[in-house]
């Protein structure tokens, strides 16, 4: 698998697409990703910004945390 870009290079990334100088095709090639990425991007952005429901990073890893205690709890 390979290693995650950083959060930083990844809200760059986003940062620049959202302003849509320039075509997503050209942006991901720009920035050396693959188009599908730069949309999951995006999307992921959207669902941390409030803008598409979704659970954010925070809420997922309270319910992975949950879930896991609940499965301590019950044996």
């Amino acid at each position: 698998m390979p290693k995650p870009f950083p959060a930083e290079f990844r809200r760059d990334v986003v940062a620049v697409a959202r302003k849509r100088e320039a075509p997503m095709r050209q942006i991901a090639k720009d920035f050396g990703i693959s188009e599908s990425c730069l949309n999951r991007w995006l999307q992921q952005a959207d669902v941390e910004d409030g803008v598409r429901p979704g659970a954010t990073k925070e809420e997922s890893a309270e319910l992975r945390e949950l879930k896991k205690r609940n499965r301590v709890l019950e044996q």
